[in-house]
Order: C-alpha cells, then structure tokens, then sequence
C-alpha cells in the first residue's frame, strides 16, 4: 500500500488538538460536579435515615453499576458511534444528580447512585475510545494525558468545594453536580463523526464491511498487560475509597484537610500532566507504567505506618507523580495495534478491569481496616505488586516505544504538541473534531 493511502491528506485546521481540547472541557466539567458530592454523601444517606451498611451500599453501588455497564457500553459505542454515548452518558449522569433532590428514601439512593455508575463509565468509555480512534499513536500520550488531566483538575475543585459546603448544602451540590454533567455535553456536541455514524458502521461491522456485526476484538500482549496494569490500580484506587479518609482521621486529621488532601493529589497529577504525556510518546512506555505504578504501591504499603497528618499529605501528593507516569502510557499500550473499529469495546474491557477491581478492594477494605489499620494497605499493594510482575512478563516481547513513521516531505516541529490525524484510509477513525 502507498504511503499516500495509508496517510491521506488533511483538510482543514489541526482536527485532533481540536477534539483533544474539547473533551477535555468536557471530563473537567463533568468530573468537578461528579466528586463534589462524594465527601459528603455517606453522611447525606445517614440524614436520610440509613445505616453505615446502606451507606456502604449506595457508594458501592456506583462502582457495580461500572462494571455491569462498561463493556456493553463499549460495544454500542463501536457499533453507532462515539459521541452517541458519550451524551447519553453524561444525561444519565445528570438526571440522576437531580433526582436526588426529589423527597427520596436512603434505600432509593442505591438505584441513583447506580445510575450515576452506569452515566460516569459510558463518558469514560466513549470520551477514550475517541481518543484511541482518532489521534495517531504517536501521538496518543500526550492526547490522554490531557484528558486525565481535565478529569483531575475536576477532582482538584469538586471535593474540596463539597467539603466546605458541607452536607446541609447536599441539596446544592446534587443541583451543581447535575448542571455541569448537561452542560459538558455543549462542548461535546461540537465533536463531528466523519460521514455519520451511519456512514462509518459498515466498516466497523464484520469481514468485509459487510455491516452484518461487529468482528471479534483482538487482544494483544500489550493490551493483556494493560488490562492487568488497569486491575493493579483499580485496587489501589479501592483502598483509597475506604480508608484514606479512615486512615487520615485516625492521625487527628481535620475534615478540612481530609478535603485538602484529595486536593493536593489532583493538582501535582494536572502539573505534570503534558511531560508525562510527552514522555509516554517519546521513552519506553513498559518502563513508564511498571515504574510509575510499583512507586505508588510502595508508597500504598508505608501510609499506614505514618503518624504525620502532614506527611501523610504530602507523599499522597507525591503518589500523583507516580500515577501522572503511568496513565498515558498504559492507555497508550492498551490499544496498540487494535483497529479502530473495536477501541469503544477495548476501553470497556478496561474499564470493567479497572472498576470490578475497585469494588472488590473497595468492599473488603473497611472491615479489614478494622482489624488493623495496615492490613488494607499491605494486602492490596503485594496483591497489586503480582500483578505489576505479571504485567512485565506480558510484555517482555512487545514494543515499548511508539513506532514514529518518518514524514515525507518536510521537518517535524517538536515543540507541536498535536499534529493532524493520520489515520489508514481503509480503517476510519470513530470521531475527529470537526465543526459545524
């Protein structure tokens, strides 16, 4: 095949930095409604008249509903379209933060939250499947980075915000938390699919484009290891859930630096956000993400045996780093080599990978704290650590550095942080960012 068939002219202005730049106003806008209601919640169910367990129950529900939903969602995504569902996502998401203001029952709190799951993961799912689809790999790095760095500037404001306010304004939080989820879709109904997704679903569907259904997704070395890696901190991320906040309070810690404390984590994540990105581009992304998480664990294994509040904060902001490293180089992996056509049911893999993880640590943290304040932290990161080991041998064989193909005619600028897609013209991007 020609070098002009696989890298078909562009027309128009910068399309990727384009859809870059708009879905990530979109997860910040999403993402900063969606965690302000979270410090508070578990004390709003016990206003309603629920018990801890019920609590415990409405936050889990979330998560459950995650994993239920995310690879369905995935595939829905492959078959009609991206964008499709990343709306729809974020109106289910915002329908149930209003329908918490109506006069409901601690046990009718399980369904919203669950439903508030089930509208969080089909954004995630589409909003990283349009990144997969459509942006170069070569350029993916630096794409994820600012998505996750518009989704953790979201959590910097919403906790910390939802903390001060408190739960006598819980009624305010839900109202903000519903407005901004409807209002992420403005900037997402500018994303523009080529064509259609009508027009792009026969070559989605089955050999030969013959639109008959959707072909069977090829998972590689690279996304093996990644869904591995994604387990690895969707259990960290569980811990975290339970005990941090457990941990900290423990310490003497103050609701107000509880709130700062998730702050101070999400701000080092957006700094350093563009350099991991570049790095993930540029070094050897296997390095990048088994670094990056195995430093997050050894930090996860000494929390508990910290007696500085102060201290305690400020690792946890350093943790960010190690994360910051590892996201866009795992999510760079997880679709090397994946066609387009099926990176909407790969990111559903991940997600449920990631999500079933959360819960599962999520649900056994609490009592385990109980019984020690360490156990929690040391179980999960040696469980976390096998999987990190097993995810190195995965991808022993594969290619940790992005392949650069040499352009044509003409220099390359490296300080451009996007440059136009370049996708082969026999595999259609999902989504690009063109206006109206």
């Amino acid at each position: 095949m020609s070098g002009a068939a696989l890298s078909p002219p562009v027309e128009g202005p910068d399309r990727s930095a384009r859809l870059i730049r708009t879905l990530t106003v979109t997860v910040l806008l999403q993402w900063m409604g969606a965690t302000a209601i979270v410090p508070m919640l578990p004390v709003y169910i016990r206003r309603l008249g629920g018990t801890d367990a019920l609590a415990g129950l409405v936050m889990a529900a979330f998560f459950a509903a995650g994993v239920l939903s995310q690879y369905p969602v995935g595939r829905i995504a492959d078959r009609v379209g991206r964008r499709p569902v990343l709306i729809a996502g974020l109106v289910v998401y915002g329908v149930a933060s209003f329908s918490f203001l109506l006069p409901i029952t601690a046990p009718a709190a399980i369904g919203l939250r669950a439903m508030q799951g089930v509208g969080a993961g089909a954004a995630t799912v589409a909003s990283l499947a349009m990144i997969s689809g459509s942006v170069a790999v070569e350029r993916r790095g630096r794409a994820f980075a600012s998505v996750y760095g518009g989704e953790l500037a979201g959590m910097a404001v919403g906790p910390l915000v939802g903390s001060i306010l408190g739960v006598r304004l819980m009624w305010l939080m839900f109202l903000v938390s519903g407005a901004l989820s409807i209002g992420a879709c403005i900037p997402a109904l500018r994303i523009r699919e080529p064509g259609g997704a009508g027009a792009v679903r026969p070559a989605r569907s089955g050999p030969g484009g013959t639109g008959t259904g959707l072909g069977r997704v090829g998972v590689h070395r690279s996304t093996a290891g990644a869904l591995v890696c994604g387990a690895a901190l969707g259990l960290t991320t569980g811990v975290y859930e339970i005990c941090w906040t457990l941990l900290l309070v423990s310490r003497g810690a103050s609701g107000l630096a509880i709130g700062i404390s998730w702050t101070l984590f999400a701000v080092p994540f957006v700094l350093v956000a563009k350099p991991s990105g570049w790095l993930a581009d540029h070094m050897d992304r296997r390095t990048l993400v088994l670094g990056g998480i195995g430093f997050s664990l050894a930090l996860c294994a000494s929390y508990p045996f910290i007696p500085s509040v102060a201290a305690l904060v400020t690792l946890g902001a350093l943790e960010a780093v190690g994360f910051a490293a590892a996201m866009p180089a795992v999510q760079s992996l997880l679709t090397q080599g994946s066609a387009p056509s099926e990176v909407g049911r790969i990111q559903g893999l991940f997600g449920t990978s990631q999500t079933a993880c959360t819960a599962i640590a999520a649900a056994g943290a609490g009592a385990a704290f109980a019984v020690a304040s360490w156990l929690p932290f040391v179980t999960v990161a040696g469980s976390a650590a096998v999987g990190l080991a097993a995810a190195a041998l995965i991808w022993r064989p594969v290619h940790g550095r992005v392949h650069r193909p040499v352009p044509s005619t003409g220099p390359v600028l490296a300080e451009a942080l996007f440059e136009p897609v370049r996708a082969p013209s026999l595999e259609p991007a999902g989504v690009n960012g063109d206006e109206p």
